[in-house]
C-alpha cells in the first residue's frame, strides 16, 4: 500500500474527517484530499511530517505500512485490526485500552 491507502486507513481507525486532519496538521485540506485520493500524489516531507503527527504515525508507516520501531508482531496485529470492519475494529481498540487500564 502507498501513502494515500494508508493516509486514508489512519483516518478511518481514527474516525477522523480529512477537515480535522486538516486542521490539526495545518496542511490545506484539499492537498490531503488528493493524498488520500492519487496513488501516486506523495506529500512534500515537511506535509508528510504534520500529518503523520496529528495521527500519532510516523512517516515511515505513512509511505510502507510498516515502522521499523515495531516489532513485526506488532506491525500484523496492527495490519489485522485495521482489515476488521469498523464496529469489530472499535470492539477491538475499547478491549486494549480497558486492559492497559487494569
Amino acid at each position: 500500500m502507498g501513502f494515500g491507502e494508508n493516509l486514508k486507513q489512519e483516518l478511518t481507525y481514527n474516525g477522523m474527517l480529512k477537515k480535522e486532519l486538516s486542521a490539526l496538521s495545518g496542511v490545506n485540506k484539499r492537498a490531503i484530499d488528493t493524498y488520500v485520493r492519487t496513488r501516486a500524489s506523495m506529500p512534500p516531507a515537511d506535509a508528510a511530517v504534520k500529518i503523520a503527527k496529528a495521527l500519532g504515525v510516523t512517516v515511515e508507516y505513512l509511505v510502507t505500512g510498516e515502522d521499523s520501531s515495531m516489532s513485526k508482531e506488532v506491525n500484523r496485529i496492527t495490519r489485522s485490526i485495521l482489515s476488521l470492519n469498523q464496529r469489530d475494529r472499535k470492539l477491538v481498540v475499547s478491549l486494549v485500552k480497558s486492559m492497559g487500564e487494569l
